[in-house]
């Protein structure tokens, strides 16, 4: 009956500005826009929706309450980060843990990203 997330949203003071680092960066071309909202889609059809954020910016660290961050894939791990650093985009942490490997990020917003890499094994 359920087959997945279709999208997730990110309230932002820009949408637009949001949308097109994802697009630069991220390889997630702008695919929508409506009422001041954004939607980017990668290549395997998820999306993200940039909507227009109210209110006060809280801080948010890896575990306060909530969404903590979202887990990229990419064709090839190393690859991907030498693509992202090649950007300026620094890589904050690596972990590994066991098989899986992953490469910490922020967009320009503070929002956190990761590069995943599973190696064989299947979650």
């Amino acid at each position: 009956m359920y087959n997945g997330i279709e999208h997730t949203a990110i309230a932002t003071k820009d949408p637009e500005a949001l949308a097109g680092w994802y697009e630069q960066n991220l390889e997630m071309p702008i695919v929508h826009r409506y009422g001041g909202n954004v939607f980017v889609r990668a290549n395997d059809g998820t999306m993200l929706e940039m909507i227009p954020s109210d209110g006060v910016e809280v801080e948010t660290g890896m575990r306060t309450p909530g969404i903590r961050h979202l887990a990229i894939k990419a064709d090839d791990f190393d690859e991907g980060v030498k693509d992202l650093e090649g950007k300026g985009i620094e890589i904050v942490q690596f972990v590994e843990a066991g098989p899986n490997r992953l490469a910490f990020f922020l967009d320009p917003e503070g929002n956190i990203l990761h590069l995943i890499d599973r190696g064989d094994t299947p979650i």
